[in-house]
C-alpha cells in the first residue's frame, strides 16, 4: 500500500520542526563531500561500506536487494521507523541530537520544505542531480527542486484520476462526469436514485483540498526562500469552493474518513461511487476492495472548465540525503539507482507508480491491461494525467504543520454551518500566524 499518499497529517510532534525557527538544525557529516563526479561515486561503490535507509515504501526492499547484488561491497540497512509524520519526528530528533540518523530518508513532497528550510537535507546538485530533470514528469520534479537546488530524487508520483464504480453508474443510468459541474449533477442523481449512495466520502482532507485547488488553477502559497504568502481568495480556490460547498450543503458526501474499514466497505458495497486520487491507488483497491474487481474503472479527473486539460498531483515522495550523513556518495548512488536506474523496474514490478517519463511512455506500461479494472488500459489515463500537471505549484515550507490544523479550521465546515470560505480563511490565518512565530517573513 502506498502509505506515502494515504493520509492527512493530523498531528506532528517533531523536535526541530515543531518549532521550526530558521536556524539550521544540522551540520554536514564530517569527511562527507557535498559534491562528487561519477568516477568518485563509482570509486566509493567499489570501496564499499554501509548505508542506513529510513523508508516505509515496501517496493524498496527488492530494489535494495538488487542494488546490493550489483554492488556487493555495499550493505544497505533498510529500516522502517514509521510512516510519514512518525518518520519525520525520528529524523528531526536525530538531527537535533547530532547522531543516530539515516543516510537516506523517504520524505513526502508536501513535507520536504520543512527539511530544506532548516538545512536538514543535502542539496544534491553537486552530485549531478540537476542533469536529471528531463527524466522525471513535471509535478514530482517541481516538488524536489525548489529553493535553487535539488533536495530529493522523485521516487513516485500521484497524478490524479477519477476511480468510479461502473456498475453503480450503469444501474442508476448516470453518466460518468467529465467536469466538476457534471460531478455535482451526478452526485445529486445517484443520491436521489438511492439515498444510501454517495458520489464520494469526505470529512475534510487537506491533501485533497489543496490538490483540487491546484487543478483549478489556484495558487494560494507563494514561497520565496523565507518569504511566505498565503491567500485563499484567488479564482482557483473560488472554483473549488463553489462546487464543494454545494456537495456539503446538500449532504452529498458520505461522512466517512478515508482509509478506515467503513471506507473500504463503502467502496466494496457501492455506497461510495467515486474516488478522486493519485494514480498509486490501484494496488490499494486490489488489497482493500477485492470484491470490487471488475466493477471499478478509471476516468480522467473531471475538469473545472470544459475543454481544458488540467491536472494535479496527490501524494508521492522522494528520497533525500540528510545533511549529517557521513556516507553521501554511497547514499547518492543508492537513490540514483532506485529512482532512475535498474531499481525503478523492480519497484514498478512491486506496484509503484513511476515518476520517470521513460516508464510513463513505454509501450509495456501504457498497454498493460489491469485485470482489477476489467482489463482497462488505465495506465494510459494516468500517463496523460501526469503530463497535464501544472509544474508551478508550491507547498509551504511548513506544510506538515498547516495540514495538522486543517481539521480544526476547514474541517469545521463539514460538521457545522461554517462556510468553506470562512474555514479556509481560518486555515490561512492559522498558517500565517505559525509562520510568523517561526521567523518567516509572512506577507499579508
Amino acid at each position: 500500500m502506498n502509505t506515502s499518499t494515504r493520509h492527512v497529517v493530523r498531528g506532528l510532534g517533531v523536535a526541530c520542526v515543531a518549532m521550526l525557527g530558521l536556524t539550521a538544525c544540522s551540520s554536514p557529516g564530517e569527511d562527507s563531500p557535498s559534491s562528487a563526479t561519477p568516477a568518485e561515486i563509482q570509486a566509493a561503490l567499489d570501496e564499499g561500506g554501509t548505508i542506513t535507509v529510513w523508508a516505509w515504501e515496501p517496493t524498496l526492499e527488492q530494489a535494495a536487494a538488487d542494488f546490493q547484488a550489483e554492488y556487493p561491497a555495499v550493505e544497505v540497512e533498510l529500516v522502517n521507523v514509521g510512516t510519514g509524520p512518525d518518520q519525520y519526528t525520528a529524523v528531526q530528533n536525530a538531527v537535533s541530537a547530532g547522531a543516530g540518523g539515516p543516510d537516506v530518508a523517504q520524505i513526502e513532497y508536501f513535507a520536504l520544505g520543512q527539511f530544506v528550510v532548516t538545512e536538514a537535507v543535502a542539496d544534491l546538485s553537486g552530485f549531478g542531480a540537476t542533469e536529471l530533470e528531463e527524466l522525471f514528469s513535471p509535478g514530482p520534479w517541481n516538488a524536489v527542486s525548489a529553493a535553487d537546488g535539488v533536495h530529493a530524487l522523485p521516487m513516485d508520483s500521484g497524478p490524479m484520476a477519477l476511480f468510479y464504480n461502473q456498475d453503480v453508474f450503469e444501474e442508476h443510468d448516470v453518466e460518468v462526469p467529465t467536469t466538476w459541474d457534471e460531478y455535482l449533477d451526478a452526485a445529486r442523481a445517484l443520491n436521489e436514485a438511492d439515498p444510501d449512495v454517495y458520489i464520494t466520502s469526505d470529512i475534510g482532507d487537506a491533501g485533497l483540498t489543496t490538490s483540487l485547488i491546484w487543478q483549478a488553477g489556484g495558487r494560494p502559497y507563494d514561497v520565496d526562500g523565507t518569504s511566505v504568502g498565503i491567500d485563499f481568495s484567488d479564482e482557483g480556490t473560488a472554483r473549488y469552493i463553489e462546487i464543494w460547498q454545494q456537495l456539503i450543503d446538500e449532504d452529498l458526501l458520505a461522512p466517512i474518513d478515508s482509509w478506515t474499514d467503513q471506507w473500504y466497505q463503502g467502496m466494496a458495497q457501492g455506497t461510495i461511487a467515486t474516488l478522486a486520487t493519485g494514480a498509486w491507488m490501484p494496488a490499494n483497491f486490489e488489497s482493500g476492495v477485492p470484491s470490487g474487481a471488475g466493477s471499478w474503472r478509471v476516468a480522467p479527473l473531471p475538469q473545472w472548465e470544459e475543454g481544458v486539460d488540467a491536472g494535479a498531483e496527490n501524494g508521492g515522495s522522494g528520497l533525500t540525503i540528510p545533511q549529517a550523513s557521513e556516507n553521501k556518495l554511497l547514499a547518492y548512488a543508492f537513490i540514483d539507482y532506485v529512482t532512475t536506474g535498474a531499481g525503478v523496474g523492480a519497484r514498478l514490478d512491486g506496484g509503484a507508480f513511476p515518476a520517470t517519463v521513460a516508464d510513463l511512455e513505454s509501450e509495456e506500461f501504457l498497454d498493460a491491461e489491469l485485470d482489477y479494472f476489467g482489463g482497462q488500459q488505465a495506465n494510459q489515463i494516468f500517463a496523460t494525467a501526469a503530463a497535464d500537471v501544472a509544474d508551478d505549484w508550491t507547498y509551504l515550507p511548513y506544510q506538515a504543520y498547516a495540514n495538522s490544523v486543517f481539521n480544526d479550521t476547514v474541517g469545521q465546515s463539514y460538521v457545522s454551518d461554517l462556510p468553506l470560505t470562512e474555514g479556509l480563511q481560518r486555515w490561512q490565518q492559522s498558517s500565517r500566524s505559525y509562520g510568523a512565530d517561526q521567523g518567516f517573513d509572512v506577507q499579508e
